[in-house]
């Protein structure tokens, strides 16, 4: 395993377990309550989170991979 390899075990460990949390709180949602727009209007927001974390993944991974992990430590 390289270095790279080892810069983002954390990134996706996290992402998931954020995302199966999203998706037993929308599901829990959706299957616990009767159904009414108001659950969706709770349920749209979460969704378009659970959305966005994997888009930051996704951008964080190609950071990692382009070596720019560490462009903190210029400032």
């Amino acid at each position: 395993m390289n270095d790279h390899e080892k810069k983002m075990i954390a990134p996706v460990i996290i992402t998931v377990v954020f995302l199966l949390y999203l998706a037993a709180y929308v599901i829990g949602l959706i299957t616990l309550s009767e159904r009414s727009p108001v659950i969706i209007l709770l349920a749209v927001p979460l969704i378009a989170l659970g959305i966005g974390m994997g888009y930051i993944l996704k951008t964080r991974i190609t950071e990692i991979r382009s070596g720019e992990e560490d462009d903190l430590g210029n400032y």
